[in-house]
C-alpha cells in the first residue's frame, strides 16, 4: 500500500513524505515534481503558457501512472482533490492522510513562496482563505485519515502516521 499526502499548500507534505520516505525505506513520488518533469518548465510557467486545466491535465496523468504501484510514498499538490478520478486512482493501492493546518499557519508558513501562481485575483490572505474552503470538503472527502499539523514537528506527524500504519487493526484491514 501506498501512503498518500493530501493537503493545502504548507501543511507539511513534502518535509512529512521526505521523513517517512526515509524511514520506510521507500521511494518518495512527489506530483508537483513530476508534473515539472514531463512539462520541461516550472509550475508557475506551465500555468503562465497553458493555463490550470492544462497543469490539472498533467496532474491527472501523473496519478494515472501511479494508480498500480506499490510501497510508495506520495506527496500530492494541494489541487489533486480537485478531481475525483484523481483520488479513485490514487485509494486504489493506497491511503490517504490529510495533513490539515489551519490558514493563519498555512499563510505563515507560505508567505514567502514563489512556487506556485495565483489562483484568484483577491490578496494573499483571502486567496488562501477562499481556495481552502472551497476544497475543505473534497480533502475531508478523500482523506481516510486526518492530521492536524498546526502545533506539530515534522516528526511528529511523521510518528503519528506510523503508528496508524502499523496498527494491527490498519494491517488486518489492509491484508483483506
Amino acid at each position: 500500500m501506498n501512503i498518500i499526502l493530501i493537503g493545502y499548500r504548507g501543511t507539511g507534505k513534502s518535509s512529512v513524505g521526505r521523513v517517512l520516505a526515509k524511514k520506510l525505506g521507500r521511494a518518495l513520488v512527489e506530483t508537483d515534481g513530476r508534473i515539472v518533469e514531463k512539462a520541461g518548465m516550472f509550475i508557475p510557467e506551465i500555468v503562465d503558457k497553458h493555463g490550470w486545466e492544462y497543469f490539472r491535465d498533467l496532474e491527472s496523468q501523473v496519478v494515472e501512472e501511479l494508480k498500480d504501484k506499490n510501497n510508495l510514498i506520495v506527496d500530492t499538490g494541494g489541487g489533486i482533490i480537485l478531481r475525483e478520478v484523481n483520488i479513485s486512482h490514487l485509494k486504489k493501492n493506497g491511503n490517504i492522510f490529510w495533513l490539515k493546518a489551519s490558514v493563519p499557519v498555512i499563510v505563515d508558513r507560505i508567505k514567502d513562496s514563489t512556487n506556485r501562481p495565483s489562483l484568484t485575483s483577491r490578496s494573499f490572505i483571502e486567496e488562501v482563505e477562499d481556495v481552502l474552503a472551497e476544497r475543505l470538503p473534497k480533502y475531508k472527502s478523500a482523506a481516510q485519515f486526518i492530521i492536524e499539523t498546526r502545533d506539530k514537528g515534522v516528526e511528529e506527524v511523521s510518528e503519528e502516521i506510523l503508528k496508524i500504519i502499523e496498527n494491527d487493526e490498519y494491517q488486518r484491514e489492509n491484508a483483506k
